[in-house]
């Protein structure tokens, strides 16, 4: 089955690399207009040009409302409106446990990780999704359904962001459909110091032998923007390699 974009437009944020810039380059491959955002301009321009198709870049902290706002609005400006949302900026700033940290630190991870995604959803809802319908994809984590104590706060925001996913696939429905992939340990610059330098080691822990690639979150992704989705919402896929089924 071949999954296409073509005539829609989507919005990735936090798509400079990692998981955020495949999902980017698989979109504007299926044909998608894709607007990408992070917060460094040279870092988007950088990585725009490794991608096929229309792609048109915004710089933007994806915690700061106002700069969600006017990213969305350049989107639809830019590109001729907007059909799909990829919220996939995130931050972790502290490892350890959860009674330690600071309240900066955790303010900051809420601020990105959960409040985030919801500012961006109403920005583009308000620009676009109420009139045309569309879809928006959350990226969550299998830590959202997992103890690891040294990134419980991540993680705890990462199980709020399943909950509001569902939540707003409620409120939304019929027109949005809101859904939440849940990676598990992929090859990314931000999960780097939980697989290296003992990747061969963790991969065998994993009933399917290997860590993740963004691409696999990709194709997740695509497939849950498409059409092939259509009779789906409120639902997180996991894509964990086998992760959670031995705990």
């Amino acid at each position: 089955m071949e999954l296409r974009l073509d005539g829609k437009v989507a919005l990735v944020t936090g798509a400079s690399r990692g998981i955020g810039r495949a999902i980017a380059t698989e979109l504007a491959a299926s044909g998608a207009r894709v607007m990408i955002s992070s917060r460094k301009q040279d870092a988007l321009d950088e990585a725009a040009k490794t991608m096929d198709g229309e792609v048109a870049t915004f710089a933007a902290n994806a915690g700061e409302p106002e700069q969600a706002a006017a990213c969305v609005a350049a989107c639809v400006e830019q590109l001729g409106g907007l059909d799909i949302l990829v919220n996939n900026a995130a931050t972790n700033p502290y490892g350890g446990p959860i009674m330690d940290i600071d309240l900066p630190r955790y303010d900051k991870t809420w601020q990105v990780n959960l409040r985030g995604p919801l500012v961006w959803t109403q920005e583009a809802f308000k620009a676009a999704l109420h009139e045309s319908g569309g879809s928006v994809i959350n990226i969550a984590s299998v830590g959202g359904y997992a103890i690891e104590h040294q990134i419980g706060v991540y993680n705890t925001t990462k199980a709020a962001l399943i909950y509001l996913t569902r939540a707003l696939a409620s409120e939304l429905a019929p027109a949005v459909r809101v859904n939440a992939i849940a990676p598990g340990l992929v090859k990314t610059d931000m999960a780097r110091a939980l697989w290296e330098p003992h990747e061969e080691a963790v991969a065998a822990t994993m009933p399917l032998q290997r860590l993740g690639d963004p691409t696999d979150i990709a194709s997740a992704a695509l497939f849950l923007a498409s059409d092939a989705a259509s009779w789906i919402t409120g639902h997180t896929l996991v894509v964990d390699g086998g992760l959670l089924v031995r705990g």
